[in-house]
C-alpha cells in the first residue's frame, strides 16, 4: 500500500516538477526554433514572425545546403575527427587510467597530483598553441601533412576524463584481478578482459564526453587547420555565418529563403547525429558518472 504524501512532500514534487518542466522547455524550445526559422519563407524570418511553429514551409534552404559540396566536405571532416579523436582520447585515457589505478606504480601519488593540478591551474592559449605548433613540426618531419590528425592526437588527453575512468578502476575488486592473474592473464589481458568489461558504463561516459568534444570542436580546428577542404563542420558554419551577414556578399540576395534559414538548416544537422547517439548512451550515463565520480 502506498504511503500518502505530506503535505511538504507534495509541494516539493509539484515546484520540483514544474522547475524541471520548463527548464525542459527552456532547452527545447532554441532547437524547435532552428528547425522552424529553416523551413520558414524569407518574409516570416526577416520580419521575426517566426516564434514556434513555421510559417509559409520550403525547403529550399536545406536544398540549397545539400547541393554545396563543401557542406558534404566538412561534414565528413567532423565525423573524421570525431570517430578518430574519440578512439585515440579514449586509448590514451584507459592506458592513463589503468597506470594510475595501480598502488604499485611508482610515484603514482605524484603522477596523480601533476594530473589534478592541471584542472586547477591551466597553462592558458599561448603554451597550448605553442604545443600545436611543435607537434605540427613533428608530423611535417615524418611526412604527414594532414591537420586534421594534428587536431586529434594533440587533444588525446583530458584530465577530468582519466579521474573517472581511474576511480572506476580504483573500484573493481582487487580478488578478480588476482584470479585472472593466477589463470596466467597478462597485463593487457587483465585491463581488456577485467577492467574493460567491469567499467563499460564509465567508458561509455567518457566516450560521449570525448566525442561530443570533438563534435562541436571549433577553436583550434579554425588555428591550426589552414586548408579549407579540411574544416569541420563547425568552422565552415562560422565561416558561412561571416559569409551571410556581410552586406556587400548578400547585396544581391534575391532568394525565396531568408539567408538565416541557411544557417538554422546548418545547425539543425549539426545537432541530429548528437541527438540520434545520445538516447543508445544516455542509459550508462548516471551510472558511469557515479562509477567514476565516487572513490572507496
Amino acid at each position: 500500500m502506498k504511503r500518502k504524501l505530506e503535505v511538504s512532500e507534495l509541494i516539493f514534487k509539484i515546484v520540483s516538477y514544474t522547475l524541471l518542466t520548463v527548464f525542459a522547455l527552456g532547452c527545447l524550445y532554441p532547437f524547435l526554433y532552428a528547425v522552424s526559422a529553416s523551413i520558414s519563407g524569407r518574409h516570416a524570418v526577416d520580419y521575426g514572425e517566426v516564434v514556434l511553429f513555421p510559417k509559409d514551409i520550403q525547403f529550399d534552404a536545406f536544398r540549397r545546403m545539400f547541393n554545396d559540396n563543401m557542406f558534404w566536405n566538412s561534414y565528413s571532416n567532423t565525423l573524421f575527427l570525431t570517430v578518430f579523436g574519440t578512439v585515440w582520447a579514449l586509448g590514451v585515457s584507459i592506458l592513463g587510467a589503468y597506470a594510475l589505478s595501480k598502488k604499485r606504480l611508482l610515484f603514482r601519488k605524484v603522477f596523480n597530483f601533476y594530473l589534478v593540478f592541471t584542472m586547477w591551474f591551466s597553462a592558458g592559449i599561448v603554451p597550448q598553441y605553442l604545443n600545436y605548433l611543435a607537434t605540427k613540426k613533428v608530423f611535417n618531419s615524418m611526412g604527414i601533412m594532414d591537420d586534421k590528425w594534428l587536431v586529434v592526437i594533440a587533444m588525446g588527453m583530458a584530465a577530468m576524463n582519466i579521474i573517472l575512468l581511474r576511480n572506476a578502476f580504483e573500484n573493481v575488486p582487487s580478488e578478480i584481478e588476482e584470479a585472472a592473474i593466477v589463470d596466467g592473464a597478462t597485463e593487457f589481458g587483465v585491463l581488456s578482459k577485467v577492467f574493460i568489461p567491469m567499467s563499460k558504463s564509465t567508458i561509455a561516459t567518457v566516450a560521449l564526453f570525448f566525442a561530443i568534444s570533438r563534435w562541436n570542436g571549433y577553436f583550434w580546428a579554425r588555428q591550426m587547420i589552414s586548408n579549407s577542404h579540411e574544416h569541420p563542420l563547425q568552422v565552415f558554419i562560422r565561416l558561412t555565418l561571416e559569409d551571410y551577414t556581410n552586406s556587400e556578399t548578400m547585396a544581391g540576395w534575391n532568394e525565396t529563403y531568408a539567408s538565416d534559414s541557411v544557417i538554422y538548416a546548418l545547425i539543425v544537422c549539426s545537432i541530429v547525429p548528437i541527438l540520434i547517439i545520445y538516447p543508445f548512451i544516455q542509459k550508462y550515463f548516471a551510472k558511469g558518472t557515479n562509477a567514476g565520480g565516487v572513490k572507496e
